[in-house]
């Protein structure tokens, strides 16, 4: 969360700097992107992952990266504190229950598109 927040922060300044306004005139980061007419980082940030797991899952030749995607970390003692997040998981937060039948949805790239935008 910590990166969206950094490239959220980057959009906006691009913004301004695109419409030469400067924080002096306070004008609202909603009226800026109202005029802009550009979409959110985050939320492209999640389509193109959305977009990358179903091009990873359609593989079937035996690369690394599904096995990538379905990564156990460490078996036996775990560390203190918080896991750390994987790729998955934030895909998993995004997709909610339409990302555990991936494997037959991703070969359907008509029907994996359509649960992109629910």
């Amino acid at each position: 969360m910590s990166l969206i927040r950094i490239l959220r922060i980057t959009q906006r300044a691009m913004e301004r700097a695109m419409y030469k306004v400067s924080l002096r005139y306070q004008i609202r980061n909603e009226e800026i992107c109202r005029r802009a007419r550009v979409t959110e980082i985050d939320q492209r940030v999640a389509k193109l992952k959305w977009k990358r797991a179903a091009h990873i899952d359609r593989r079937i030749d035996g690369r690394w990266g599904s096995k990538v995607l379905e990564w156990l970390s460490r078996i036996g003692k775990s560390s203190v504190g918080r896991p750390p997040t994987r790729w998955t998981d934030d895909i998993k937060r995004v997709a909610g229950s339409r990302w555990e039948p991936r494997k037959q949805a991703a070969q359907d790239r008509g029907f994996w598109n359509s649960l992109q935008d629910l």
